[in-house]
């Protein structure tokens, strides 16, 4: 299963630097998306590097989840795709 990087998970004032907001393919419903709850992700950099994380909840109504990674990623994988365990 795979999912995109849409987003830092932040306020009006505030940015969580090591927890992302992922959009999962074929995930629409928050339901879907909370069933989803403690699965690992993964991204790749482009130097082979693994940066590992896990989902934490789901995030708005339309199936995106929060995601904590185990460090912050680079600005640039914003936009990437990451790889969710089944």
């Amino acid at each position: 299963m795979h999912g995109v990087l849409k987003n830092y998970r932040r306020g009006r004032n505030t940015q969580h630097p090591t927890q992302y907001i992922v959009e999962v393919d074929g995930v629409d419903t928050r339901i879907k998306a909370a069933a989803l709850a403690g699965k690992k992700v993964s991204w790749k950099s482009p130097a082979s590097k693994v940066i590992s994380g896990k989902i934490m909840g789901s995030h708005g109504n339309t199936g995106a989840v929060r995601v904590k990674f185990d460090k912050g990623l680079p600005g640039q994988a914003m936009g990437n795709r990451v790889v969710v365990a089944n």
